[in-house]
């Protein structure tokens, strides 16, 4: 081929730079983001330098190779011109004579001139091609041994496999980050699985969606009825439904429904729900999905709950602590601890210390203002004093012995807050289990915990993965107290852990409801258990001491809360005192939105002299609140921390060549690079959700019509509850109404009261019949987990209508 027609061909794909590397400058090996230099030999763009920088996810570079480089020069305010790749290929031989000299190369070893000569006889000039796609072509080669063909192979694959990869990847649709992954997933295998079956890529490969997958399958050929696709279909309606409204399982006819409009949606093929049927047995049969009474599970929450009703039950068989402490040396302890805290008991506060520490597990239930607090202090306080054990943990640690006391909560913030009124170390779960990423818990039944009482706080968070997990790293012999709101948002994850145990009616409970902060001239606390009920005042407009509301429409929300977020300044209120909470991100009056005018009000930068560093359209400065998106365990900062940036350091400045920032979470300092960066966001706004198990001395809530999807009664009394001194309400208050008589509008479906109540039901009955001795988890044991699922056929699953 001639060289203008290669260059012709190449500016098909659009701009490229063509050169060998001279150094590679930096080299991610996780997700193989690359900056290196180049000598350039040839463009099709504006640029006349003989170097380049180029940047893009790439393999390891070959300094002794040709590369074409796709994608568009971009001036970068810090490092100039740099050219950011798309996607790349190595520079291959065109003709018959530059394969032979190609593949008699140095690289090759074993493969001489006449070797290479009888391949490209054999093969053609297009030889190279041919063996990555079908190696077993190396074997027609003459007088090739078997032992060079494979060392031949293993040798393109190197240097030649993934950038055929990726330029395959390209002409899917795949940008380069997630062609990465995708070839990090499968290898050498990427184009023949995803050949074979492009919808494995929905349950392999993270932010890979139904459609996604589908318009790969129709450029295919796979389409409408084809089980691949009903199957991915099938798994990703259960997948998003559990991520997206939190249900554990969802009816067959609900989910045949569902994944019928999602196919026929994307193609507009008519789909049998017999055909759906026929995959969903399959699906049964392959272990992917579980089902149980028409009810279809993803297997990791099926066997979830069933962990937790488990567990549970093995805590609750305990005997040896309804009779440890006579009530008179219970009174008496109690007596002294009032004395000395200057405190005096109410009468429901007084039953669960009693009840915390007579029972191996209690429920402490309440809303805000009714001494949920209070009594944590009481059970620990008196849990010391009546075992006559230490609270301060030095005396442990000098002993080398576990601390009786663990405390936990789901956040950070929460967990702060245990500390803070206990004056014990509270962690937060992740921490506890010893979460470490990829690799999972540290701490599960074969290496349980060690303590003798566990309390946790702010359980309404708790998803019910994260529930099973807990509890089944729980020792023998340990008293479980869990203390939460019933009426707060449930878990981000699926499940709705304390409804359920509280529905359940099978662990002792005690609800607080007298508010205790009401007294002390609390509007904020009076509205919210108004809200609770359902009912909004008709007072909620006026101005209270404590909180106010501000009238203005969805285009108006931005302008108000900026006007109050000044005024607080003005007052000496900094970023940290001030929490704003919106449900939704996009629009006028979102997330997104508000955090770029409230950064400009706390941290500005008007001169443009403080270090920033931008990412994407978000510019990150010293001083900065932000809001940590995922779990990061080796740093011990969790999805919903709120940190602050406390240092950037330019690529230029330090030895890494690479742009840093530093976060301070309470104290502990984590390392971001620019790679990193997606991790967080800013938080001077932040949703609902994110708020959960924190609390504000300030909070702004703007609500509107505009959130109409998202407002419901437990999201605006969550917000609410956020504030510990002043609450500022901006909005429509027909909106406040509308969503204060949304209740419950999204049942989540979920099993685990179900189960707990009917394991006691089969406990009973194994107690009343066995006589063989064997043991209470043996005569458990011996109960099939599967009931209901066998003699399953396709009609099981079809809607009631037989359509």
């Amino acid at each position: 081929m001639e060289k203008q027609d290669t260059l012709d061909l190449f500016a098909e794909q659009g701009k490229f730079v063509k050169g060998r590397p001279i150094v590679t400058i930096f080299h991610n090996e996780q997700n193989l983001y690359t900056v290196l230099r180049i000598r350039v030999d040839e463009t099709n763009d504006q640029y006349d330098d003989k170097e380049a920088v180029i940047t893009g996810y790439f393999p390891k570079i070959h300094e002794q190779e040709t590369y074409i480089f796709f994608g568009e020069f971009k001036e970068h305010p810090k490092f100039g011109l740099q050219f950011h790749t798309n996607h790349f290929r190595k520079d291959m031989p065109q003709s018959k004579q530059g394969v032979i000299a190609y593949l008699s190369g140095e690289m090759f070893k074993g493969i001489g001139k006449k070797t290479a000569e009888n391949i490209v006889e054999t093969l053609g000039e297009n030889a190279i091609t041919k063996i990555l796609n079908q190696p077993s072509l190396l074997d027609t080669i003459p007088k090739l041994p078997p032992e060079k063909a494979k060392t031949l192979y293993d040798t393109l694959m190197e240097h030649q496999g993934l950038e055929q990869v990726m330029v395959a990847l390209n002409q899917y649709g795949f940008g380069p980050q997630i062609s990465m992954r995708i070839y990090q997933a499968y290898k050498e295998e990427t184009l023949s699985i995803i050949q074979k079956n492009p919808y494995q890529l929905v349950e392999d490969i993270e932010g890979i969606g139904f459609g996604r997958a589908d318009e790969l399958g129709y450029q295919l050929g796979i389409s409408g009825n084809h089980p691949d696709r009903i199957k991915a279909a099938c798994l990703y309606t259960l997948e998003n439904e559990s991520m997206q409204t939190g249900h554990v399982f969802l009816h067959a006819e609900n989910l045949l429904e569902q994944v019928k409009t999602l196919l026929e949606d994307n193609q507009r093929d008519h789909i049998d729900y017999t055909d759906i049927s026929n995959e969903l047995i399959k699906l049964e049969e392959e272990g992917k999905i579980i089902g149980e009474e028409k009810r279809i599970y993803l297997p990791s929450l099926f066997f979830a709950e069933k962990g937790l009703v488990t567990s549970i039950n093995r805590i609750l068989k305990q005997t040896e602590y309804s009779d440890q402490f006579p009530e008179s040396e219970f009174l008496l302890a109690l007596g002294g601890l009032e004395e000395r805290l200057g405190v005096q008991y109410a009468p429901s506060q007084r039953e669960a210390i009693q009840t915390a520490l007579m029972s191996p597990m209690l429920i402490l239930t309440g809303g805000p203002g009714t001494g949920k607090t209070t009594v944590i202090k009481g059970i620990v306080e008196l849990y010391g004093e009546l075992h006559g054990c230490s609270l301060e943990p030095k005396d442990y640690f000098k002993k080398d012995e576990p601390f009786p006391i663990l405390l936990a909560a789901p956040t950070g913030r929460a967990a702060k807050r245990m500390t803070e009124s206990t004056g014990l170390p509270a962690v937060t779960i992740h921490r506890l289990l010893g979460f470490n990423g990829t690799e999972g818990f540290d701490r599960d039944e074969a290496s349980p915990l060690e303590g003798k009482i566990l309390i946790v706080d702010e359980t309404s968070m708790l998803d019910i993965w994260l529930a099973n997990q807990l509890f089944k790293a729980l020792p023998e012999h340990i008293q479980v107290i869990m203390v939460g709101d019933e009426d707060q948002l449930p878990s981000v994850g699926p499940g709705q852990v304390l409804k359920d145990l509280l529905q359940s009616e099978r662990i002792a409970t005690v609800r607080l409801t007298d508010i205790y902060r009401q007294a002390e001239g609390s509007s904020i606390i009076e509205l919210a258990h108004d809200i609770k009920k359902g009912y909004l005042p008709p007072n909620v407009t006026a101005k209270q001491a404590d909180r106010s509301f501000i009238k203005c429409s969805t285009a108006q929300v931005a302008q108000v809360v900026e006007k109050v977020a000044l005024n607080a300044k003005n007052k000496g209120y900094t970023s940290k005192d001030i929490q704003v909470l919106a449900p939704m991100y996009r629009g006028p009056a979102g997330i997104d939105r508000l955090n770029v005018l409230l950064q400009e009000i706390f941290n500005p930068n008007p001169d443009g002299k403080r270090k920033e560093i931008a990412f994407g359209d978000v510019k990150y400065r010293i001083g900065d609140k932000v809001l940590q998106l995922v779990n990061q365990p080796e740093s011990n900062v969790f999805n919903g921390d709120i940190g602050e940036i406390i240092s950037i350091i330019y690529a230029k400045e330090n030895t890494e060549k690479q742009d840093m920032i530093y976060i301070s979470f309470e104290g502990n300092e984590v390392e971001y690079t620019r790679q990193d960066l997606n991790q967080i966001t800013h938080a001077y706004c932040c949703s609902v959700h994110k708020s959960q198990g924190s609390e504000f001395p300030i909070v702004i809530m703007p609500i509107t019509r505009s959130y109409y999807r998202m407002l419901q009664r437990n999201l605006i009394y969550t917000a609410i509850t956020r504030s510990k001194q002043s609450l500022i309400i901006c909005g429509e208050e027909d909106a406040l109404r509308m969503g204060i008589e949304r209740a419950d509008e999204l049942q989540r479906q979920t099993t685990l009261c179900q189960k707990l109540q009917e394991s006691i039901v089969i406990i009973n009955q194994l107690h009343e019949e066995s006589s063989s001795g064997l043991s209470y988890e043996e005569e458990l044991m011996k109960v099939n987990p599967m009931v209901g699922m066998e003699n399953l056929t396709p009609y099981d699953f079809l809607p009631s209508d037989g359509n």
